[in-house]
């Protein structure tokens, strides 16, 4: 018997997914979680097959949640169910280390699917989320890096790309050594670059230098 753990601040939800399994001989909702802090007291007590996670429970987020589970239990499967069905908290789930991310508006027999994928070894998304997931990838490999900063973290790129010291920087826009410094970091992350010659070098190539 697969047993397993759900998440949800809902008490009529997590009702409902054990209904939905009461019926199938391989799997069972044999625990609930209704915070993290029980969850996590849960997830210490015993060995679960596969964990459903509600996005938003009230004491800690999802995203939080979800970090701390990698790093306790890397090998347990963490199906996600969420009322967002925005490509970008999927695609956060996903990159935190989800193996599946559905919305509560989602058929049981597409849960049951799913949960079959991910007991498996597998990864689930539902077919219409994996469309736009497509569509947003695409639309994003088009764009051109800088175009996900924002305005401030533009004018820190070209100043740095000029030549200038990130005290410089401050100075010039009025800001401190430490913000300066921070925004050069979600630079770098948003940009996919580890060093300043690589910012510099693809401002030069974009005219984005001042």
């Amino acid at each position: 018997m697969i047993e397993i753990l759900a998440a949800d601040d809902h008490a009529i939800v997590r009702k409902g997914l054990k209904q939905i399994l009461a019926e199938n001989q391989e799997m069972e909702v044999a625990g609930e979680a209704s915070t993290a802090k029980e969850l996590f007291e849960k997830l210490a007590d015993r060995r679960w097959d596969v964990l459903m996670l509600d996005i938003s429970l009230p004491d800690q987020s999802g995203v939080e949640v979800l970090g701390h589970i990698r790093e306790l239990y890397p090998a347990m499967p963490v199906l996600v169910l969420s009322v967002h069905d925005d490509v970008q908290y999927a695609v956060r789930m996903l990159e935190q280390g989800a193996v599946g991310y559905l919305t509560k508006e989602s058929a049981p027999q597409e849960l049951l699917t799913a949960l079959e994928n991910v007991v498996n070894g597998g990864r689930y998304v539902s077919h219409a989320l994996a469309e736009r997931l497509l569509l947003n990838f695409s639309s994003q490999r088009e764009k051109p890096h800088h175009q996900s900063l924002s305005k401030r973290e533009l004018q820190v790129l070209s100043l740095i790309a000029s030549g200038k010291s990130v005290k410089e920087v401050g100075s010039e826009l009025d800001l401190s050594v430490k913000t300066i410094s921070t925004h050069r970091v979600r630079i770098l992350k948003k940009m996919g670059m580890k060093h300043n010659a690589e910012l510099i070098r693809y401002a030069l190539e974009n005219g984005l230098a001042t």
